[in-house]
C-alpha cells in the first residue's frame, strides 16, 4: 500500500526510475522467454556488449533480474515475474489514452469540416 512519506516513496520512485530506461526495457523483453547470457541479449536486442552489461548490472542491483553461473557463462533471468503484468497494465493505459486522443482528433477534424461547408 503506498503512504505518502518520503521514506516510502523512494523505493518505488527508483524501481520506476530503472523502468524509464528503454534499453533496460528491451533487455527485459529479452529475458521475457526464459534466462540468456550477455551474447542472447545481445543478439535479440542489437545493443552493444558494454550497454547491455551495464543495464544487467542496474536491473540485478535492484532485484529485478537475477544471475545465475553456469560453466563459463553467466544467465540472466527475471526475478520477480509481475514486472511484466506492471509493463502491460502500463501498454493498456496508454493504448486506451491514444484511443481517446484519437477520438478527439477526429470530433475536432469534424468539427472543423462542418463550419468550412
Amino acid at each position: 500500500m503506498l503512504e505518502s512519506s518520503t521514506i516510502a516513496l523512494t523505493p518505488v520512485a527508483e524501481y520506476f526510475k530503472v523502468l524509464s530506461e528503454v534499453s533496460r526495457l528491451q533487455v527485459l523483453c529479452a529475458l521475457k522467454t526464459g534466462a540468456k547470457n550477455v551474447t542472447e541479449i545481445m543478439e535479440i536486442t542489437q545493443l552493444k556488449q558494454a550497454n547491455v552489461s551495464k543495464h544487467l548490472q542496474i536491473l540485478a542491483q535492484k532485484g529485478i533480474i537475477k544471475r545465475q553461473p553456469q560453466g563459463v557463462s553467466v544467465y540472466y533471468e527475471i526475478a520477480d515475474p509481475i514486472i511484466f503484468d506492471l509493463c502491460e497494465l502500463v501498454c493498456q493505459s496508454l493504448t486506451v489514452r491514444l484511443a481517446e486522443q484519437s477520438e478527439q482528433i477526429k470530433q475536432l477534424e469534424n468539427s472543423a469540416l462542418s463550419k468550412s461547408i
